[in-house]
């Protein structure tokens, strides 16, 4: 295997622009868009860093190779001169994963029998279903192989332990905050925070943690990892000092108390802060404008888009009232819900994926 090879930033559809924003400005590239996430050219450190610092990336592949073949036993012969051991480790287990399209092996679960006994039977790593995941894509008769070396979706930073009933993915959270402008610079204020991650994320980005700080990658499983460079690699990045506070409000309790407990843990509390109280007590801060950024209720998450007009109404109300100067971000899959705030919405930026569901961020210039 080369030492530069593609590597694939997997993202929510409809957030492929945002992350070439972010991959960008994180020094990674030349970056080719593509549907579902963003590509481009490096080895492992950059998949290591990438796994390390992109908040908006799903997942972090590796795409090590592949060949060409036209029936399951050139898949074989093929897939046993495969040069695994430049990858894989032969005491770590492997979980493979295939799919076929428009190619003359047609059968997935075929295929990944192959690749399965290829790997078992000439490195000699187990086949396990907590092995580091190995993806075989066949498409008119080209066989692509990419290693997932995140793991665990990269939304779970390894902090927010305790969620709401409608929690937002960190990931979109950390997107949704780029498209409205936030730098790290600002004051943000969630007045409907559930378990807190628009305020996490916002506060940890001022302080500049990395949102793989403290988290395992399955990198780490692989042949190629280096534990003294990726021990190096995380300390190049200083926490910094921030004069602003970030604050979330929510009247549950419940929800409070969890995204209180789910700031320590990411070491931000006393930089987020969170009180129990409700929309028509939210009063606009001393100090410099910022951003209020909210996920309310919708219909399809919590209750029905017909009571809800008046939830948002009232939001609006006070936003439109107590915080001149602020500029505003409303994340709903209902444009009438955003309509019903009353607030100089923009046009809203593309459909994102949220589980079966499309969300899209409302945003507007200073109140």
């Amino acid at each position: 295997m080369d030492e530069r090879f593609e590597i694939f930033l997997a993202c929510a559809p409809g957030l492929e622009t945002t992350l070439v924003g972010e991959a960008k400005a994180a020094g990674f590239g030349p970056l080719r868009p593509e549907a579902g996430g963003v590509a481009f050219d490096g080895g492992w450190s950059e998949v290591w860093r990438a796994n390390l610092v992109l908040r908006g990336a799903a997942r972090v592949l590796a795409r090590i190779g592949g060949f060409p073949a036209v029936h399951l036993a050139q898949l074989d012969k093929r897939a046993r001169k495969f040069p695994w051991g430049e990858v894989l480790r032969p005491d770590q287990g492997v979980r493979v994963e295939a799919i076929s399209r428009k190619s003359r092996i047609y059968h997935g679960g075929a295929a990944k029998e192959r690749v399965e006994r290829a790997i078992s039977e000439t490195l000699g790593a187990p086949v396990s279903d907590d092995g580091v995941r190995l993806l075989v894509r066949i498409e008119e008769n080209l066989v692509s192989f990419s290693v997932d070396s995140s793991g665990e979706p990269l939304h779970r930073r390894g902090h927010k332990e305790e969620v709401g009933k409608a929690p937002m993915r960190e990931t979109l959270a950390a997107m949704f905050l780029r498209e409205c402008g936030y730098t790290g610079e600002e004051p943000v204020i969630d007045p409907m925070c559930g378990s807190g991650t628009f305020v996490l994320e916002a506060a940890e980005i001022a302080m500049g943690l990395l949102p793989g700080r403290t988290r395992g990658f399955d990198f780490e499983r692989l042949a190629s990892f280096d534990a003294v460079a990726w021990e190096a690699m995380k300390r190049g990045a200083a926490r910094r000092e921030t004069g602003l506070l970030f604050r979330g409000y929510d009247r549950d309790a419940g929800a409070v108390r969890m995204a209180g407990a789910n700031a320590q843990r990411a070491g931000v509390d006393g930089t987020a802060v969170f009180a129990c109280q409700p929309v028509s007590a939210l009063e606009r801060p001393e100090g410099k404008p910022g951003l209020v950024i909210v996920n309310p209720p919708w219909g399809a998450r919590i209750g029905k888009p017909g009571p809800l007009h008046a939830l948002h109404r009232s939001l609006g109300d006070v936003l439109k009232e107590r915080f001149r100067g602020w500029r505003v971000g409303v994340v709903t899959p209902e444009a009438g819900l955003a309509r019903a705030t009353g607030l100089p919405v923009l046009p809203p930026g593309p459909p994102v994926a949220h589980g079966s569901l499309k969300i899209r961020l409302y945003r507007t210039n200073p109140l």
